[in-house]
């Protein structure tokens, strides 16, 4: 049995998504931007696309633009705006578990003159509501903050956190990376308070390559790619018009039988956990049950490296994570578990186990029995 709990670090693309992306290349093949029939033709795709992710969202089709995904998405939200607004203030917020695509772009700023306010966390990856709101000045231009962290599924506060940015300084923008929240809950920005948001079209079983960002409409924000002038100005380069088209179906798809999808990830999750409830080996980091994201398990095993447990579960066509593929070509200690407090000796032994509402109980089952079979051996081995 082949088992693929590594959802998280991107999907399968589904059989929808990739037929319309053959069709779009087929026969879809002119560049959008020309006047001619074939143009018009390419252009189709992105309007259908654009109105798909617009009724997820209940957005307008001028608040979005199409990225090369969740990363193009984070740095323009982030650095566009920073740079658009700086003579408003050079104060920027954001939390101590932010994905690099988010965290890098803080980190360029601040080598531009800019300070950042990195705001801590609690043992199951919160952020302090008291803090942001002490945090924020009439400097503060911009304040960045994950819907769920890509490691342990912590959920923050979105809905209050925007209400304390707008209370305390309404001229700050508000950016949310939603990449693994998008498709998991009903996000509508407007209602939330969401100035940006910035989406990733392979971690929804749409194509790689392709991502968007919502951007609230008389949102100021400067372009960091300049070009032909494409999609406002904001993002030059023709479209990617198949990564477009699969992107729109595969949003549309997402939010196809939510409900009933969200429930089998929980289910998935909760299985998971209660198969390992009385292993002394196995810790969970992040809240259990509805209180985190219903797809995502962060596992610490006691005693074995997490690069070796993943090979081991590898050997049995089990595939899992160890910690954030993002960042699995800087082999350093996770941030996030850091933040959270875990114990130094467990930083280098947990691995991250990430669902689809694909999967099945019966690969959960497989999944438990092997871990249950090739931890204690590991832990002997290691031990010699």
């Amino acid at each position: 049995m082949q088992v693929y709990l590594d959802n998280s670090s991107t999907t399968k693309c589904s059989p929808a998504a990739q037929a319309l992306m053959a069709q779009a290349l087929c026969e879809g093949y002119g560049n959008p931007s020309s006047l001619h029939q074939k143009g018009v033709e390419g252009e189709s795709y992105i309007k259908e696309a654009r109105a798909r992710i617009c009724k997820t969202l209940k957005a307008k089709d001028t608040e979005i633009i199409f990225t090369s995904g969740g990363t193009e998405s984070n740095n323009l939200a982030i650095i566009g705006s920073a740079m658009a607004n700086k003579r408003s203030g050079m104060h920027l917020i954001t939390t101590s578990i932010e994905h690099p695509a988010v965290d890098s772009p803080m980190k360029f700023l601040e080598e531009q003159g800019f300070s950042v306010t990195y705001l801590e966390v609690d043992q199951y990856g919160t952020i302090s509501l008291e803090q942001l709101e002490a945090s924020i000045t009439p400097e503060t231009i911009l304040v960045s903050i994950m819907y769920v962290n890509n490691e342990i599924g912590a959920v923050e506060p979105i809905d209050q956190a925007a209400e304390i940015i707008k209370r305390k300084n309404p001229a700050a923008l508000f950016h949310v990376d939603a990449i693994q929240a998008y498709g998991k809950y009903r996000i509508h920005p407007k209602k939330l308070g969401i100035d940006l948001m910035s989406v990733s079209g392979h971690k929804i079983h749409g194509p790689k390559g392709i991502g968007f960002l919502y951007i609230k409409e008389k949102t100021k924000l400067k372009p960091i790619i300049f070009g032909g002038g494409q999609q406002g100005g904001l993002r030059s380069g023709t479209e990617n018009v198949p990564g477009i088209a699969g992107l729109g179906q595969a949003a549309m798809e997402s939010y196809d039988r939510f409900d009933e999808k969200q429930e089998r990830l929980y289910q998935l999750k909760e299985a998971f956990r209660n198969g390992l409830a009385q292993e002394p080996w196995a810790h969970f980091n992040g809240k259990a049950g509805r209180e985190s994201a219903p797809h995502i398990l962060s596992l610490t095993v006691e005693g074995v490296r997490s690069e070796v447990l993943l090979h081991a579960l590898e050997d049995k066509q089990i595939y899992v994570s160890a910690g954030s593929a993002c960042a699995s070509h800087k082999p350093a200690p996770s941030r996030t578990l850091q933040a959270i407090g875990i114990k130094k000796e467990y930083l280098d032994s947990t691995i991250r186990i990430s669902f689809c509402a694909e999967n099945t109980l019966e690969e959960v089952d497989y999944c438990l029995s092997a871990l249950k079979a090739v931890v204690p051996m590991l832990q002997r081995f290691t031990r010699h």
